[in-house]
């Protein structure tokens, strides 16, 4: 777990950077990005589409909104 939050993989106590490999995990990284980013699921959706990594859709999002 140390090892995880050294590398930037974790985002508070959420996984960010993680295989969307499965339904329960995309569902889980809509989740992340519509508490993380105050959106809403459509817009996470959108995020998700266009990046497929949670952490560079939070970073990206973020990097826009300045």
């Amino acid at each position: 777990t140390a090892t995880m939050i050294q590398l930037g993989k974790v985002k508070g106590n959420k996984m960010v950077e993680m295989q969307l490999s499965n339904e329960k995990l995309r569902n889980r990284a809509v989740q992340i990005l519509m508490e993380e980013l105050g959106i809403a699921e459509l817009e996470a959706l959108a995020l998700l589409e266009k990046d497929k990594h949670v952490k560079r859709a939070i970073d990206l999002y973020r990097a826009s909104d300045k």
